[in-house]
């Protein structure tokens, strides 16, 4: 195997709702198959709105129910760094990697990828929804959502980099 940790970063607008949840049930799924020690995993904002905060209330009640830990998560803002630093690079909708895409060097595009493009069940929807200014439904489809397409990267891993 691979001695090389591999180096996920989930994004999304502001780090405090769908990136964590990412960052959160993805590390949660590594840990669950022994394999902690293969991955540095961490989630970012393409803006500084909440940077330092820990995530949504609710993005945390939800995952907490779904036994998923968020609260040492703290919000921060991609810097160009992370480009090069990060084996995968996923933003959660078409605006950010769209953002993404504007600010990364170019010999960096291929590691962007919208993290949907990974999920094994759901094959309808390419972005996953910001549910902050809706109810508590629309974080449970995030985090729906966000397990689907971390199985399905995890395995896209297994296949191609470990």
């Amino acid at each position: 195997m691979n001695k090389r940790k591999v180096k996920v970063l989930f994004v999304c607008m502001g780090n405090i709702c769908r990136s964590p949840t990412a960052h959160g049930v993805f590390q949660n799924l590594v840990n669950d198959n022994n394999m902690a020690n293969n991955f540095e995993i961490d989630s970012a904002g393409t803006h500084a709105y909440h940077v330092g905060e820990k995530p949504d209330k609710r993005a945390m009640s939800t995952a907490s129910g779904k036994g998923v830990d968020l609260s040492y998560i703290r919000a921060r803002q991609v810097e160009v760094s992370d480009f090069s630093y990060y084996d995968y690079i996923l933003a959660m909708d078409q605006d950010n990697y769209s953002n993404l895409m504007r600010i990364a060097p170019d010999e960096y595009h291929s590691k962007v990828h919208l993290f949907l493009d990974f999920a094994e069940k759901n094959k309808t929807f390419k972005e996953v929804p910001d549910p902050y200014y809706g109810g508590i439904k629309g974080f449970d489809n995030v985090f729906d959502m966000v397990d689907d397409a971390s199985h399905g990267l995890l395995n896209h891993i297994r296949l191609n980099k470990l």
